[in-house]
């Protein structure tokens, strides 16, 4: 920018000095006019480079300075959305990771429970089993008690019916009644107490 500043200045000071009127003759070649000081071009020059200076340092300078000022504001806005938009992230992932840990420990709890309540319910079912076993077990030895004593009780009719038929025979008569069968219910219970009558218990 300032070297078309400065060729502008050059071309409106040359336009300048072909206006003004020359009183030395021109030499051979223009080497000397080209190394000579003219006094009204170099005043003309800087006023008119002045001039321009003044102009767009009231016109052009302020706008471009504006808008520099508006790109940096506008960068720097961009670096701290972006900042901010980061700290978020940064927070989200926090955030989800401390979920993640939560879902994690909820999760092991939850399976701990589970084993703990299968525990319980298979030392219930234990028990329960081994209640009804011990259920069974006593109502099929009170079965066979009442068979047992059923047994007996048949073994001893049976007995008397035999040793009244056998005492009938040696007896030649017939022991038939109800006194005699309960005489002969009362030796067998008295044989049974002392001992001789192991047998029929």
């Amino acid at each position: 920018m300032t070297g078309a500043l400065f060729e502008t200045g050059t071309r409106l000071s040359a336009a300048v000095a072909e206006a003004l009127p020359s009183g030395a003759p021109a030499e051979e070649g223009g080497w000397g006019r080209l190394f000579s000081v003219e006094w009204g071009l170099s005043v003309w020059t800087l006023l008119t480079f002045g001039t321009l200076l003044a102009l767009l340092a009231r016109y052009a300078w302020k706008p471009l300075m504006a808008a520099l000022d508006a790109r940096e504001r506008s960068i720097q806005s961009d670096i701290d959305e972006a900042g901010r938009q980061r700290d978020e992230a940064e927070a989200l992932l926090a955030e989800h990771r401390e979920q993640l840990a939560e879902g994690r420990r909820r999760a092991q709890a939850l399976i701990a429970e589970s084993r703990e309540a299968a525990e319980e319910l298979r030392r219930q079912l234990e028990e329960k089993a081994r209640e009804e076993g011990r259920a069974i077990i006593a109502s099929a030895r009170r079965e066979i008690e009442r068979e047992r004593d059923a047994a007996i009780a048949q073994l001893r009719r049976e007995a008397v019916d035999v040793a009244m038929a056998a005492a009938s025979r040696l007896l030649e008569e017939r022991i038939d009644g109800e006194r005699d069968r309960r005489l002969v219910m009362d030796y067998i219970d008295e044989l049974s107490l002392s001992g001789e009558g192991g047998a029929w218990q």
